[in-house]
């Protein structure tokens, strides 16, 4: 039912960087959601399933409908042949050639997924939440093991929160409605590791990884300006992201707003080097410091890290 962590940062780089240089890929992103918003809903009024976390999920998965797995299986969420008697296609993924689910349209993606979750026991606890409780709902599915990826419910959650995807889940009229400022707490806030929304300030949501409070750019951000909004040298915030002064900000980038850790979290001992990382990037996503992975690894400061090699983090 996942995507491997080497699929799911492919697409998720590759949304960043063509996002950054092209409005195209930002136009890719609310095209996907105009065309699929209705069939979110339809599918959270059948299977009670949000309607913000099916459509990040389509999004982050199937890299807007636009990877090349996407375009040749119809398959929007990662499906595996588990138990699958339909149509197959073969993409390396954990391992090579692995065997996914390809169907005759992207619409019986969406409808198998949303059976797929419902049929299987570990994620009957998510059917208990509120139904506007993405944040929740996104934790929940990385408890489940829907992916291994250890930031996986913050991608969700960005991907909802940049474009606004909570719109989809109750309208207001309905009986059920509890606007996000107002949801009680959710038996999921218990299980949301080092990750979770401390605060909204004027203009971006702080959250944490690692136990450290970041905030995600959005267009037109600056560091200066992010430096501003939290009463921050712009000096000490480039510090804490470890970038000199000449680096300019990129949309959809994380920017911490205090001391990355030396190592990371508990759970997470290694990592394996996936195309298009350096030691900067996953020194960001694990929230530590780029000198303590080369200490811990031993290695030469002068080198960059390799695609396959497996890091220690902690």
């Amino acid at each position: 039912m996942k995507f491997s962590y080497t699929t799911r940062i492919i697409i998720t780089f590759l949304f960043i960087s063509l996002l950054v240089h092209s409005q195209s890929r930002n136009k890719a992103y609310l095209a996907y959601i105009d065309q699929y918003s209705q069939i979110a809903e339809k599918q959270q009024k059948e299977h009670g399933i949000p309607a913000s976390i099916i459509l990040s999920q389509g999004l982050l998965e199937s890299g807007a409908g636009m990877s090349d797995f996407a375009k040749e299986s119809n398959n929007h969420f990662g499906i595996k042949c588990n138990d699958w008697t339909g149509d197959k296609i073969y993409h390396d993924d954990d391992k090579k050639g692995e065997c996914f689910r390809k169907y005759n349209q992207v619409l019986d993606s969406y409808e198998d997924h949303a059976l797929f979750l419902k049929k299987r026991a570990r994620y009957s606890f998510l059917f208990d939440l509120n139904p506007s409780d993405y944040e929740g709902w996104a934790h929940g599915l990385k408890k489940a093991g829907y992916a291994t990826d250890p930031i996986y419910a913050f991608k969700l959650i960005s991907i909802i929160e940049i474009y606004d995807l909570h719109r989809f889940d109750i309208d207001e009229k309905s009986s059920g409605y509890l606007a996000k400022n107002e949801r009680k707490q959710s038996v999921a806030d218990q299980n949301r590791g080092t990750m979770g929304t401390i605060h909204a300030s004027a203009k971006h949501v702080v959250v944490k990884v690692n136990g450290v409070k970041f905030v995600t750019s959005f267009p037109g951000d600056t560091y200066a300006g992010i430096a501003d909004e939290f009463n921050i040298s712009e000096e000490r915030i480039r510090n804490y992201n470890e970038v000199n002064s000449t680096v300019e900000l990129k949309i959809a980038s994380r920017v911490f707003i205090a001391n990355k850790k030396k190592k990371a979290p508990k759970n997470c001992e290694t990592h394996t080097a996936q195309p298009g990382e350096s030691m900067h990037s996953i020194a960001q996503d694990y929230g530590m410091k780029i000198e303590s992975i080369y200490k811990l690894n031993k290695i030469s400061f002068s080198d960059g890290v390799k695609l396959g090699q497996v890091l220690r983090l902690r």
